[in-house]
């Protein structure tokens, strides 16, 4: 479970709208705004919902950066968690900070042990092209309790844009780039291999996100249904 989530923070966050003057041109956002998103499992039975809204931007020089706010509904529509997350925007790049990644919830699920984490951002630039690598990205848990060590690490590799196509979702028609990625987990000695694909839209952010196990079943699906400003 705890994997679970930190696997639904990463994937999402991959695709998250990001506000401010100087940042990527495929998230225009202001403070107030908010993007919901339905998840479906891989017979498409929905799973809940997530919104991100925009709760502060602060623009400093070339440097812009913004605090926002997920929170995630069950299919019972109950809280299941809500944590907050960081990005920046310098010229052509957005970073994602990967410390932010982890929901209050998920973490205070390790208050009696000692944790490190450390990684790389995720980087996603601004002018995007079919055929495009982008770079890779990691996050490292290493989990101490009672003289026993835990360690866990997520990695997006092969991230590259797949090709152009057009989507349609409950909030609309957009244009978008396919960014595809794989996103391996390593837990004690469980290791994990999830493929994905990620729809982003100018001016939007994530229209659409698909997970697949490693013998390209879909397992998860997740659309936008609504953003208001």
């Amino acid at each position: 479970m705890k994997l679970k989530l930190l696997f639904i923070g990463l994937t999402l966050l991959l695709g998250l709208p990001v506000t401010g003057q100087n940042c990527s041109k495929y998230y225009p956002m202001e403070e107030g705004t908010t993007l919901e998103y339905t998840s479906y499992n891989g017979k498409g039975k929905n799973q809940g919902t997530i919104s991100y809204t925009v709760t502060n931007v602060i623009d400093e020089g070339s440097t812009s950066s913004a605090t926002m706010v997920m929170t995630y509904m069950d299919d019972k529509g109950k809280e299941a968690f809500t944590s907050e997350f960081t990005y920046s925007c310098t010229g052509n790049i957005v970073t994602i900070d990967y410390e932010s990644l982890m929901s209050n919830q998920m973490l205070q699920q390790f208050d009696d042990m000692e944790m490190e984490v450390s990684g790389t951002d995720i980087e996603l630039p601004n002018d995007l092209e079919v055929g495009q690598e982008l770079p890779d990205a990691n996050i490292i848990m290493k989990i101490s309790m009672s003289g026993m060590n835990m360690n866990s690490t997520m990695d997006m590799v092969n991230r590259k844009v797949e090709k152009q196509e057009s989507v349609t979702t409950p909030a609309g028609t957009f244009d978008c780039y396919v960014i595809y990625s794989e996103n391996q987990s390593k837990m004690m000695m469980v290791n994990q291999n999830f493929p994905s694909r990620l729809w982003l839209a100018e001016d939007v952010g994530m229209v659409k996100q698909e997970s697949f196990n490693k013998n390209g079943k879909l397992m998860t699906s997740t659309v936008l249904t609504n953003r208001t400003q």
